[in-house]
């Protein structure tokens, strides 16, 4: 590898993989695309054309080409471990997608061939380099609101559950595909580690699934404590149609901090009627996209440095771990202490 050059490549070539795709091919200095991946065919040209790079179908093929040091791995959470583990024998660097992966042993195993392999990894928890989320952490650390209380996390999406999503064998569940990043948030601002959980879930917008998933949810609501005391709310949906809504509220003994502007942009408008209205943002790739791009930086920074990455496989596996025990709750209709 030139010391000064990574060579990325694209692992899964839906929604977020793209996204990395274009930082990389396009926006990060100190890397380019050199191929992207995906076993449908159709879906790996298409991407090689927006993206200007080669394609393949096998993930090991891709392995094997010496212009690659390092893989985004942006498949289905199913398959993470055992791309993350081949592309760590490989000896390339790896940035992985949340859900990092299905249980806590999966991601220790990923974690271990990450370091017997000396290559970085680091998890896709892209909020955690949002502009408002960085300032919001400053502000609690300078004690601007005081001691932090509660925190409260929401993300609702507007688009129907893909039909590999009603299966929780191989999702999971919207805990791990949509609320991954309000647990990784509520360990961020309380700077503490999840000590029990309730949660609740139910189907209210997902007809297709009742019959053959009567488990799945696209509805879930999780109430928290923490090991320092401090209190944590999470709700998550699919399938809402009014927009996405991605939300955080940081309370604390003096004061409280909002994160998250709904708005699709700065337009207002108000009728005869005296009503306001603005038009919503429609999708998170739109309100994420400098995040996106300040991670994907880091992600090459963090392997041209040799340093740590800012988001480890101990966050990841963290996260898994409490998607896990809300599940549990959900099934059991109990609070879970981790």
């Amino acid at each position: 590898m030139n010391k000064d050059r990574v060579g990325v490549a694209l692992i899964g070539c839906g929604r977020a993989g793209l996204i990395h795709g274009q930082n990389f091919a396009f926006n990060v200095p100190g890397a380019y695309l050199a191929c992207v991946v995906d076993p449908v065919e159709e879906n790996a040209k298409k991407a090689s054309i927006l993206l200007s790079a080669r394609y393949y179908t096998d993930i090991h093929k891709a392995l094997e080409q010496n212009d690659v040091h390092a893989v985004v791995v942006a498949n289905p959470t199913i398959y993470h471990k055992e791309t993350v583990i081949a592309a760590a024998l490989a000896g390339k660097h790896v940035l992985c997608e949340k859900p990092m992966a299905m249980t806590c042993e999966e991601c220790e195993e990923m974690e271990k061939a990450a370091k017997d392999h000396k290559v970085k990894l680091q998890i896709g928890f892209m909020r955690r380099f949002d502009e408002n989320h960085i300032k919001a952490k400053r502000i609690v650390e300078n004690g601007e609101i005081g001691e932090v209380v509660m925190v409260r996390s929401n993300t609702r999406g507007p688009s129907k559950p893909r039909d590999w999503m009603y299966d929780l064998s191989k999702s999971n569940g919207p805990l791990a595909e949509v609320n991954s990043h309000d647990i990784d948030t509520l360990r961020y601002f309380t700077n503490s580690e999840f000590k029990t959980v309730y949660a609740s879930g139910g189907n209210f917008r997902s007809p297709d699934a009742l019959n053959d998933y009567p488990d799945f949810y696209d509805n879930v609501i999780l109430c928290a404590n923490f090991v320092n005391g401090m209190q944590g709310m999470i709700d998550g949906a699919q399938g809402v149609c009014y927009g996405y809504d991605a939300r955080v509220e940081i309370l604390g003994t003096h004061g409280c901090i909002f994160i998250g502007n709904v708005k699709n942009n700065g337009l207002l408008v108000v009728g005869p009627d005296k009503v306001a209205r603005h038009e919503f943002a429609s999708s998170w790739t739109n309100m994420f996209s400098d995040a996106y791009l300040n991670e994907d930086i880091a992600f090459i920074q963090c392997i041209l440095d040799d340093t740590e990455p800012l988001v480890t496989a101990y966050d990841g596996k963290m996260a898994v771990k409490v998607v896990n025990a809300g599940n549990i709750s959900i099934r059991e209709n109990r609070m879970i202490t981790l």
